[in-house]
């Protein structure tokens, strides 16, 4: 099995992809942390990628060594969680999270998962691998 948490904390920031209207929609995001297959992410309830995720919970999370010589993706579906725990670490462990949201029970601070179910990864020597998880 791909370990997919080490790289993901080696390269925290990629692109989240949703699904609007029925097409994709990407932006910049960052990794927070993991556990298991079970990958954590953060936004507000005031924004599109929140209301997306609710209409239809099937993402995906792209990412890369800076010099592109490994690329992983990771495609799932999006829970979100309120355990004010697991918000708590998020803030303690990202400094700017705490910064935007000050505490833990902020009623826009939204934490959620994507419970991994495949794992795509292409780097220059092996080609492009898919894995169901």
């Amino acid at each position: 099995m791909i370990d997919f948490s080490k790289f993901l904390k080696e390269n925290l920031n990629g692109i989240f992809t949703t699904v609007e209207n029925g097409k994709p929609k990407s932006r910049a995001f960052q990794f927070l942390f993991s556990d298991g297959k079970k990958v954590y992410f953060c936004t507000e309830n005031n924004k599109a990628v929140y209301k997306q995720i609710k209409e239809n919970p099937n993402v995906s999370f792209c990412t890369h060594k800076t010099d592109f010589s490994y690329v992983l993706s990771i495609s799932g579906k999006a829970t979100f969680v309120n355990d004010i725990n697991l918000k708590t670490r998020a803030l303690n462990e990202y400094p700017m999270l705490k910064e935007i949201f000050k505490t833990s029970d902020n009623p826009v601070f939204e934490l959620f998962y994507v419970d991994v179910e495949e794992v795509d990864t292409f780097d220059f020597v092996n080609g492009s691998k898919k894995e169901k998880i």
